[in-house]
């Protein structure tokens, strides 16, 4: 097969590419290892920040995430048993969409098959060849037998337990990694909307975070030891945790019930250096990951592929390569910037088992501090909703 863009991974930052570079005329195939019930199943949160909100509006693929999303003006903060609301819009005119990241997938890949679009599921990609050369070539494998994609440029979005990531030179790469303390247990539970709005809470036992799904489905989340297990933790153990976290000195209470669904989650932090190697772009998580504390990872990957359709649009327009070869660096100042932001969501609201008493009272101080002062809760909230996409 020949294609003008091969992208390898049909997570969000390949399949809003492949629509992104569809609206400029430039072909694209997805290989992805995994079929599309497994995809599209894989349930993830979704906070959208509003430039996401936006992008995908302009590709006419926001029609469901409105009806069934739930659009968000502000946050609570939660600490010292009160509450306290970050007033998202009201400080910077932006809003977020709470919209599960296997939502937005599904989306995507029923309006990319919609349109003939070519979509290769179980179709795992083993090497990549020829990119120093003048056509890269993605060898995959497919029903068993070895097939080859033959293209100008390839798009690395196979996240960070796939190939494209590990073909970057050892010689010219550098990677920063860290594994935090903690981890987050997260339940998928049948219980009515605990808040009109995301609730994150501080508390001497750890993290708590409260998300609506629906009316009637709630994602919550718990600070826990990394090394906890799913059978570590009963249903009972968890609504006691829950109830302790999220409780406040007005007596706030809410309903348990069936759990659906649990998890432990891995917290970490990663960048790897540069998000290019001859004609293969990295985007999303083969690039950067973050702590979900912040809700940047979607999004950071949807802004990589903004900039990388923008400078291959360039590329097949005039000839110049000139946004191509500012991509590593475009996309690498927003993930720093996504790293800071959600180290400073994560260092906020998470216990640490190295700190003293001190090291608290600094986090309820900095706490105080945004609910009192308008140009720290700009600050926090500005980074929240997300900065404008940029263009390279």
């Amino acid at each position: 097969m020949r294609t003008q863009v091969g992208i390898v991974g049909a997570g969000p930052a390949g399949l809003v590419l492949a629509h992104l570079l569809r609206r400029e005329g430039i072909e694209a195939v997805v290989v992805e290892s995994r079929s599309r019930r497994a995809i599209e199943a894989t349930v993830r949160a979704g906070v959208l920040e509003q430039g996401t909100v936006d992008l995908l509006d302009e590709l006419g693929l926001g029609a469901r995430m409105h009806r069934e999303g739930a659009e968000h003006h502000g946050i609570e903060l939660r600490f010292r048993g009160r509450g306290s609301r970050l007033a998202l819009s009201e400080l910077t005119g932006r809003a977020i969409m709470l919209y599960a990241q296997h939502e937005v997938i599904r989306d995507l890949v029923l309006a990319w098959l919609a349109k003939g679009g070519e979509l290769r599921f179980e179709a795992e990609a083993v090497a990549l060849t020829g990119l120093d050369g003048p056509s890269a070539r993605v060898r995959f494998l497919e029903g068993g037998e070895e097939n080859e994609l033959v293209c100008d440029y390839v798009a690395g979005c196979d996240g960070y337990h796939g190939l494209c990531r590990t073909v970057v030179p050892p010689a010219g790469r550098h990677e920063y990694l860290r594994v935090h303390p903690f981890a987050w247990f997260g339940i998928l539970a049948e219980v009515p909307r605990l808040s009109p709005e995301l609730i994150y809470a501080l508390h001497d036992r750890g993290f708590a975070l409260a998300s609506t799904r629906s009316e009637h489905l709630q994602r919550l989340y718990l600070q826990c030891d990394p090394h906890d297990r799913v059978e570590d933790w009963s249903d009972d153990r968890i609504w006691s945790e829950l109830h302790l976290r999220l409780s406040t000195e007005d007596g706030f209470v809410f309903r348990d019930g069936p759990i659906v669904q649990k998890d432990v989650i891995g917290m970490r932090s990663y960048v790897l250096e540069p998000m290019r190697n001859g004609r293969l772009f990295l985007a999303g998580d083969a690039a950067h990951i973050v702590p979900p504390t912040g809700a940047k990872g979607l999004n950071l990957a949807v802004a990589d592929v903004f900039v990388l359709a923008r400078a291959l649009s360039e590329r097949y327009r005039t000839g110049r390569e000139d946004r191509l070869a500012r991509y590593s660096e475009t996309c690498l100042r927003r993930a720093w910037n996504a790293q800071r932001f959600s180290w400073r969501m994560t260092s906020l609201l998470h216990r640490f088992p190295e700190h003293d008493d001190f090291q608290r009272r600094l986090q309820i101080a900095d706490l105080e501090e945004v609910a009192r002062s308008r140009a720290a809760a700009l600050a926090l909230a500005e980074n929240y909703v997300g900065l404008p996409f940029e263009d390279p």
